[in-house]
């Protein structure tokens, strides 16, 4: 019987067995071998990457516990706002700001300040010294925590036509609250220049140990000519003063009084440009297109926006600012003017808006350091802002406030002017969150008095607007 020529099979030989195993062997190998080359490679590649992220100012972990208020303060979240994001094809995240333990992103500024002061002995704990500032809320209310937490007492000076809910919150956290009519800076009875002058003068009056004499404080010498500081020591510390240790002591333990100046201080600028920058450069992996935020002091956008564009030069950095604010004409055409300073055109006496915390008519040094590094600016209405918040807490339930719905409108407008829809990254400041603004930004029946609308259209149809609108 003869087998089909197809059914007869050769066999390799031993030499080519051997050949083919040599070669499978050597294929698994350099298949391991250029698996664990590109591994090590991928592993290299997120060790750098780990290396050029500082670490966070204030790192918090589960095991460990914060020492009092001030080690809450910093490492907020980022958090993604999910309906402007998903309706216009952009990532938008915002800083919540709103959870450091006084509510607000001043916390960092007001800590930063009082430490800077501190670390300077221009201020000593827990010697009946007291700081004074002038402010339409936050700061004095970041500021009141932070001294009753170290052991200072606080005076605030601020407008009258404030929301309600911030001269409360002051009052229970123990601070002496003067409200004044607004003015002009130029006005010597502004709130921030009556507070100056409270510090200038605080220990004057009769002295205890003879009641027909004056005593007078006297002004410590400073290294910044915007903070003042004050003493009640019968000597002012003059430059070529020598005193031995004794002296020293004595000298540090009498009162002061601590004038802070959040619009020209230094360390304003510095509370955002070694924290909330650093902070978001980390939490975006260096991933960020944008960066949006309004400024009263100027610090939060010159201090963010600096250190931002320090680590990516291509990074846009754009201000929000509200109706009344010179400072919108001030970055668009070199002039800080606004159509409502007009004669017989405002409301109010300050800044014409319903949006409190950002805006302003004059330049500071704080913001003066923010002006090289703004790429654009973006005006919000007051109606905008209004229609923001309630559109943001209906559709992602965040309750936030003015100054938060007004970055998150800019923000639309920037996406809108750039032609945005791929996925960039843009972030902002969540300032405080709507519990400061009950009686004014958040009551319906003050807006209606006010002519200002509520209408979450506004908001649909500034997401559905043309791009390159």
């Amino acid at each position: 019987m003869h087998l089909p020529r197809f059914a007869l099979v050769k066999l390799p030989s031993k030499s080519t067995n051997r050949y083919l195993f040599y070669g499978v062997l050597v294929g698994l190998a350099l298949s391991l071998t250029t698996t664990s080359v590109v591994a090590y490679f991928q592993q290299r590649k997120r060790k750098r990457a780990d290396l050029a992220f500082e670490p966070r100012p204030i790192e918090l972990r589960s095991d460990e516990v914060v020492e009092g208020v001030t080690g809450l303060i910093g490492n907020t979240p980022l958090v993604r706002i999910k309906s402007l994001s998903d309706a216009l094809g952009v990532e938008i995240m915002g800083k919540a700001e709103f959870m450091n333990p006084g509510g607000s992103v001043k916390d960092r500024v007001a800590l930063r300040m009082i430490e800077d002061a501190e670390e300077r002995g221009l201020l000593h704990p827990n010697t009946g010294s007291r700081i004074f500032e002038g402010t339409v809320g936050s700061t004095g209310i970041s500021i009141a925590t932070i001294a009753r937490a170290k052991g200072y007492e606080a005076t605030i000076i601020m407008p009258d036509d404030v929301a309600e809910e911030k001269v409360k919150a002051l009052l229970a956290l123990g601070a002496t609250v003067e409200r004044v009519r607004p003015a002009s800076i130029v006005d010597k009875k502004q709130f921030v220049n009556l507070a100056r002058d409270r510090a200038k003068n605080f220990g004057s009056g009769p002295d205890p140990a003879h009641p027909s004499e004056i005593h007078r404080a006297h002004l410590i010498p400073t290294a910044s000519s915007s903070v003042l500081v004050t003493t009640t020591a019968d000597e002012a510390l003059a430059d070529d003063m020598l005193m031995d240790p004794q002296e020293e002591r004595e000298f540090a333990q009498k009162p002061r009084g601590f004038f802070a100046d959040q619009f020209e201080n230094r360390s304003n600028y510095y509370a955002h440009y070694d924290g909330t920058g650093p902070e978001i450069w980390r939490q975006t992996s260096g991933s960020i297109d944008a960066f949006v935020s309004g400024a009263g002091t100027g610090g939060t956008l010159a201090g963010t926006g600096r250190y931002l564009k320090l680590r990516k030069a291509d990074l846009l950095v754009a201000l929000a600012d509200p109706d009344g604010s010179g400072l919108y004409n001030k970055v668009k055409h070199g002039v800080m003017f606004d159509r409502k300073e007009a004669e017989g055109t405002k409301r109010r006496h300050q800044v014409d808006t319903v949006v409190e915390g950002i805006g302003i008519n004059r330049l500071t040094h704080n913001f003066e350091l923010a002006l090289p590094i703004i790429d654009d600016a973006f005006r919000v209405s007051d109606a905008e802002a209004v229609a923001m918040s309630r559109y943001i807490v209906h559709n992602d339930g965040l309750f936030l406030g003015s100054s938060s719905a007004c970055n998150l409108v800019a923000c639309i407008k920037l996406v809108k002017k750039l032609g945005w829809n791929n996925g960039e990254r843009i972030v902002t400041i969540l300032c405080d969150s709507g519990n400061r603004h009950y009686s004014k930004f958040w009551n319906d029946d003050y807006l209606a008095k006010a002519d200002i609308p509520v209408d979450t259209g506004i908001i649909n149809s500034l997401l559905t607007a043309p791009l390159g609108a």
